[in-house]
């Protein structure tokens, strides 16, 4: 991704995997000779964790002779963001609370994790204080100069809600910084949802998209931020540490835990009632019920116009009850964020659309030739649909039924089994009286428009809606 969308990915720092990558890196090294600039690197063991076996290289003809060694080498960003004279870094806790759809939760609180000796810019007298150039809590609790402190303002351990707080006290841009680190998280996880989304689907074979999850993540992203405030994503935690050393962070952690708890939903019924409708999904497979029957290749005209149709209906149903299944899902997490807020799907329409343009390329670049049905659902002009659109829809096709059976036409308005929630027609009657006519109209010839794609065989059967 960072070869196709080199402008959207432009927050991780130069990074290289030994051995697979040594050759790359030796010719990135070549080319700062040619240029007589230096660099410094930070080499970490590949399955490391808490700092352990971290060190930083300037020379690197020492390099060769771990060049079979897994680890990572890292491009050392030598001009951090100061506070007290120290270097930092930030703990993000993100809960996913869903890969299909992917849902995306940022927790407005954190932890600020500090050097113990003052910053210096490395070279050759300095690359072994870790102390000054590490902000791993495990490696600095050791130093002398480690400050335990009950309170989050205060410390080598401090709070994200302090931190934000000391930006807005000296003048940052607060708002900007935030839309960047959530940018930053979502376009990172863009990148695994077409590996993830897979191996969900595959390990969960027959259910429809959508279905209730039966996942969730807690990720730690630790982010470190430049002299101008810009974010870089270091490394991603899979399992982060929920330790409790310190008071500090027994409140956050406390927090990042209930809240993701509370948002989640999880009751007692839910693993029965899946199992009951893995086995009717079973049945229905075995039996064939609810499958349209198979055309033969004597099928009159009609015939293939009506099987067109009722392809078209179940995928309208089978989206309707998508659509009331995502209201119902928002309607909860509204009520039971706590301290975290969304941030994927975001509610800006042109920001999501920005985000589903990077999912589509990474789903090309990932799964290309592979997971066809992925990628088609990708692409499924439905997604997008309101449900009072989808409603006005399979009201159409019943409308086109009557007329290929020579019925008589009725009086338009809803079946039974279409019917909204009780004020559901109220608020779209209020929401139609607010928008403009020519935005409606430009609506619908959209939707007309992404149908005809989706079902270019029915054209005959005239307008999809009568405008």
């Amino acid at each position: 991704m960072i070869k196709s969308q080199p402008q959207e990915y432009s927050f991780i720092p130069k990074t290289w995997i030994f051995p697979a990558e040594y050759s790359q890196f030796q010719n990135y090294v070549k080319e700062l000779r040619r240029k007589r600039k230096q660099k410094t690197f930070i080499v970490k063991p590949a399955n490391g964790a808490m700092g352990h076996g971290i060190s930083l290289i300037r020379n690197c003809e020492k390099l060769p002779a771990q060049a079979q060694d897994h680890f990572i080498v890292q491009e050392y960003l030598d001009k951090p963001f100061l506070m007290e004279g120290y270097k930092f870094d930030l703990r993000i806790y993100i809960l996913v609370t869903s890969c299909d759809p992917l849902r995306i939760f940022l927790y407005n609180d954190g932890l600020v994790r500090m050097g113990t000796e003052k910053y210096h810019t490395p070279n050759e007298a300095n690359l072994s204080q870790l102390y000054m150039h590490l902000t791993n809590y495990s490696v600095n609790k050791h130093n002398e100069n480690f400050e335990r402190d009950e309170t989050a303002d205060k410390g080598s351990k401090r709070s994200i809600g302090w931190f934000t707080e000391f930006l807005r006290m000296n003048d940052y841009d607060v708002a900007k910084f935030w839309g960047d680190v959530s940018e930053l998280v979502v376009k990172t996880l863009i990148v695994a949802e077409p590996h993830v989304l897979h191996a969900y689907r595959m390990c969960r074979p027959g259910q429809p998209p959508g279905s209730d999850s039966v996942c969730f993540e807690v990720l730690g992203f630790d982010i470190i931020l430049d002299r101008k405030l810009k974010p870089w994503l270091l490394e991603i935690n899979r399992a982060p540490s929920f330790g409790t050393d310190q008071k500090i962070d027994y409140d956050v952690k406390k927090g990042v835990l209930l809240n993701a708890l509370k948002l989640l939903n999880i009751r007692a019924s839910d693993k029965k009632r899946n199992l009951a409708q893995q086995k009717a999904e079973a049945q229905r497979r075995l039996y064939g019920q609810g499958s349209m029957k198979k055309l033969s290749a004597a099928s009159s005209e009609a015939e293939k116009q009506r099987h067109t149709l009722e392809r078209r209906k179940e995928e309208l149903k089978e989206q309707l009850t998508q659509v009331r299944k995502q209201i119902s899902r928002e309607e909860h997490e509204k009520r039971h964020l706590g301290n975290y807020r969304r941030i994927y799907p975001p509610d800006d329409k042109l920001l999501l659309e920005k985000y589903e343009s990077l999912l589509s390329a990474a789903f090309q670049t990932f799964l290309a030739g592979r997971a066809a049905s992925l990628q088609k659902e990708m692409n499924n002009p439905l997604k997008r649909m309101k449900e009072e659109d989808i409603l006005d829809l399979l009201e159409q096709c019943e409308l086109d039924d009557e007329k290929l059976l020579g019925k008589s036409s009725r009086q338009r308005g809803p079946k039974e089994w279409m019917k909204c929630p009780k004020g559901t027609h109220r608020k779209r009657e209020g929401e139609r009286l607010r928008e403009g006519e020519e935005g409606k109209k430009a609506e619908k010839q959209m939707y007309k428009n992404a149908i005809k794609q989706a079902f270019p065989t029915f054209l005959p059967l005239g307008p999809l809606f009568h405008i």
